[in-house]
């Protein structure tokens, strides 16, 4: 397993996976749960990692029947932009809603969001998000936003000290959206690894 970028070599080919895959998806989705958080009532953030990304192009390539390696290291190019790196943090914001009105109410209301999302530190300090570069290249239209955002959360040294000694809350402070929660311990602890560039990747196959 490689430690910064996902390679051919991490992925497993369809028969290999379709053998390990529901204990292989049972432990993501214990892992994913403490780094799946709840903003208020329509926004979610999921802190990604190794094991979720590594997840995520195994079933994209599973779904869209994706068996060369070419078509994989396309998926690879997609999703290792999701890694984050020590000293930060990486999550994918999503805008949750499932109907119609709510959907033209709430998208134009929130452009702007994905630069909104604090962490507020003990120390008093707050690790502002900054929109993935590609992701955020790639919007174009500024009346409304995207319902999926890819962000990163930047930390200098000493805030990732003030991380572990925690309390830490998650805030949006969008204008038309405000909201804050705290972060569970163990969410906490789940995220620290990350920061500090050691946490240890499940087993696949």
């Amino acid at each position: 397993m490689t430690t910064d970028q996902l390679t051919l070599d991490d992925i497993l080919d369809a028969r290999a996976y379709e053998r390990v895959r529901d204990e292989f998806r049972r432990q993501v989705m214990a892992r994913k749960r403490l780094r799946r958080v709840s903003v208020g009532d329509i926004t979610t953030l999921v802190f990604e990692s190794v094991d979720t990304v590594r997840f995520q192009v195994q079933e994209m390539a599973r779904v869209e029947k994706i068996f060369t390696d070419e078509g994989i290291q396309g998926e690879l190019d997609v999703y290792n932009r999701l890694l984050p790196s020590p000293g930060e943090l990486s999550a994918t914001l999503f805008i949750e809603l499932t109907t119609d009105a709510d959907l033209r109410h709430w998208l134009p209301r929130l452009v702007g969001v994905e630069r909104t999302v604090v962490l507020e530190l003990a120390d008093g300090s707050a690790v502002a998000s900054v929109p993935e570069g590609t992701h955020a290249d790639a919007l174009t239209r500024d009346e409304i936003t995207p319902a999926v955002h890819y962000l990163r959360f930047p930390f200098e040294p000493a805030q990732v000290s003030a991380f572990a000694g925690g309390p830490v809350a998650l805030a949006i402070r969008h204008p038309e959206y405000q909201h804050r929660v705290e972060l569970a311990d163990a969410t906490r602890e789940a995220l620290i690894g990350d920061l500090e560039g050691r946490t240890e990747p499940l087993p696949l196959g």
